[in-house]
């Protein structure tokens, strides 16, 4: 069944919905979008329709992709979502990413297993697809998914430049590098990286506990993620994190240690004392942080995704007493 009192056309064309200043810090995450089969049905495009208008009204306006999603599956219901209103298309960010190849290890013992491929002709090729899936004419941002050790960055840089003269792909990004993977890639491109895509939340702050562990034992689970917030700050290059909800492992799921529960409840505390939801306390605390950083809001819960909307607000009024408990109590024990 469709969802009932979808914006109009007209509200499309008009912008209306936006935030005040016509944007928020919020992106939507369509991993969960489709079936995972090559043939979704009405009911998966139903379900994507209802996430994807939600995070509309919200204001947002970036929608995050990739070729794997769903094997594919999720990049064909948002296609059949854009088709199902006229005009949206003309009002979105679109972005997609390429790089993981499912099961292209397949005689890996004992099972197989997926690989990763940035040459040039797996870019073009991936490109294709998800244009073809998704039913547009061309991208406004392509991501590198995962790191290819056998990247050749002149050749990204070849196919990047043949996206963008085709009018295929507006701009670049990657996702799940580092500073010294985003610096050696950026001296082969013509073009500048715009974004980085990271797991960062108050559940998986690698990226944010690096700097602070700078000559500490601790400092050995997470070296490789050190310097990857100020070189992206430095470089002018948008964070965006995924997982920015902890999987609902604060708001709703079951907590898994004291830590959890301990967070949990701090997080409730906080919620009811700033007049909000759980969820925006969650989301906020990432955007509270001075980097800018875009959250990328991945539920498909309708409800779930409304709930965030108030982060922004809540960034701005967390003080810095409550965001440096809410981290110390996740972490499960104070800073050094």
């Amino acid at each position: 069944m469709r969802s009932s009192g979808p914006p109009s056309p007209e509200r499309f064309a008009s912008g209306q919905g936006r935030g005040d200043d016509g944007r928020v810090r919020l992106a939507y995450g369509c991993m969960g979008l489709g079936s995972g089969s090559p043939h979704p049905t009405e009911e998966d495009v139903d379900r994507a329709e209802q996430a994807v208008l939600a995070a509309y009204e919200l204001g947002i306006r970036q929608f995050d992709h990739a070729d794997n999603y769903g094997a594919g599956s999720a990049e064909t219901v948002f296609g059949r979502v854009l088709k199902r209103h006229p005009g949206l298309r003309e009002t979105l960010t679109i972005q997609t990413k390429c790089g993981i190849v499912l099961g292209g290890a397949p005689d890996a013992e004992p099972h197989g297993g997926n690989a990763y491929d940035l040459s040039h002709e797996a870019i073009l090729t991936a490109v294709a697809g998800s244009l073809e899936r998704l039913g547009i004419d061309h991208v406004d941002r392509l991501l590198l998914h995962r790191p290819d050790p056998l990247m050749v960055a002149e050749e990204v840089a070849d196919a990047f430049d043949t996206l963008y003269r085709d009018g295929r792909v507006v701009g670049f990004g990657v996702s799940n590098m580092g500073a010294a993977q985003m610096a050696h890639l950026a001296r082969a491109l013509r073009r500048p990286i715009e974004v980085d895509q990271v797991e960062l939340s108050l559940a998986h702050r690698d990226l944010i506990e690096a700097g602070v562990l700078v000559n500490h034992a601790g400092a050995s689970t997470s070296v490789g993620s050190l310097g990857t917030l100020e070189h992206c700050v430095s470089e002018a290059i948008t964070i965006q994190a995924y997982g920015s909800l902890a999987q609902g492992r604060y708001t709703g799921a079951r907590p898994t240690s004291d830590a959890d529960r301990a967070t949990a409840g701090l997080v409730g505390k906080y919620a009811a004392e700033l007049g909000t939801t759980p969820e925006s306390v969650v989301v906020g605390w990432l955007l509270r942080h001075p980097a800018m950083i875009v959250a990328v809001v991945g539920t498909t819960s309708p409800e779930r995704i409304r709930a965030c909307g108030d982060a922004e607000h809540v960034a701005a009024a967390m003080s810095r007493e409550q965001w440096w408990s809410l981290w110390t109590t996740a972490r499960g024990e104070p800073v050094p």
